[in-house]
């Protein structure tokens, strides 16, 4: 999934979906390629610690076989923690953040699982066949029986749950121009605020921005407000002006954009919308 700066909303649904998908396509691709480069030869340094945990209520730390590849492991008696993550060290290691072990409501039920869907694309048959057999070597050395899904299915799901979020993965600017200098301490807000030469730029990250309306008209507000106290123009990316209709316009699709995302239980902002747009 790529990162699409997307200033000009305002020629219609067909130009717009066109340039989504076109850029998308050329910046995900180079993303992607640069990602797996680096992935080969530098491990993640924040994912050193072996993450095991029992998530007592918490959604969130609960693996999602919409988004994850869950494998099951049923423990004949519960083991001790210190061999679990023994055990579960080298995997963590190897795929590190998109790896995931927790213990289920008992201590003898585990779920290990591997994200299969980011910005970064879908993991590879061979990624998640190395996962599947370095859990099957854990399962035995704990002793545990595996319960795994087919794996061509759930990459079929992975690829096309990626290609409906490619296509919703959104960057929204609004370009304030035309006073050097500005100042534009906004305090915290729900929106980038990039300084440029003759002015500042407002970028809001659609896909994991909650409450995606209200951040919009925040947004707005404050490029109008910054314009107004500077003699500044609000415009898009090609330094055309953005009245009233088409700031609406783009609101609108903005919508739409939210209202594809949660047709797929995705709420932009949400826990699951940070992970798959991570």
């Amino acid at each position: 999934m790529s990162e699409l700066v997307l200033g000009l909303l305002v020629l219609g649904g067909a130009l717009f979906a066109g340039v989504i998908v076109y850029n998308s396509l050329q910046e995900r691709s180079a993303r992607r390629a640069a990602q797996r480069a680096f992935a080969a030869h530098f491990a993640d340094p924040l994912a050193a610690e072996p993450v095991f945990e029992k998530p007592a209520n918490n959604l969130e730390a609960q693996p999602d076989p919409r988004v994850d590849y869950v494998i099951e492991l049923n423990l004949e008696r519960p083991a001790a923690p210190a061999v679990v993550l023994e055990g579960w060290a080298p995997i963590q290691s190897r795929f590190a953040r998109r790896a995931m072990l927790t213990e289920g409501e008992t201590a003898s039920r585990l779920s290990a699982a591997l994200q299969l869907v980011s910005r970064a694309g879908v993991v590879s048959e061979a990624e998640l066949l190395e996962f599947r057999t370095a859990v099957e070597t854990l399962g035995t050395t704990l002793g545990a029986t595996l319960a795994a899904p087919e794996m061509r299915p759930a990459l079929e799901a992975a690829r096309e749950l990626d290609r409906a979020c490619s296509d919703s993965d959104i960057q929204v600017a609004l370009h304030v121009v035309g006073a050097g200098g500005m100042a534009a301490d906004l305090g915290e807000q729900p929106f980038q605020v990039v300084r440029r030469e003759d002015g500042v730029t407002l970028v809001l990250d659609v896909a994991v921005t909650p409450d995606l309306d209200r951040s919009y008209e925040a947004m707005v507000r404050a490029g109008r407000g910054l314009a107004d106290a500077h003699g500044a123009r609000l415009v898009d990316d090609r330094g055309n002006a953005l009245d009233e209709r088409a700031l609406a316009s783009i609101g609108a699709q903005l919508e739409a954009v939210r209202q594809t995302l949660a047709a797929r239980g995705i709420e932009t902002g949400s826990p699951l919308a940070l992970r798959l747009f991570s």
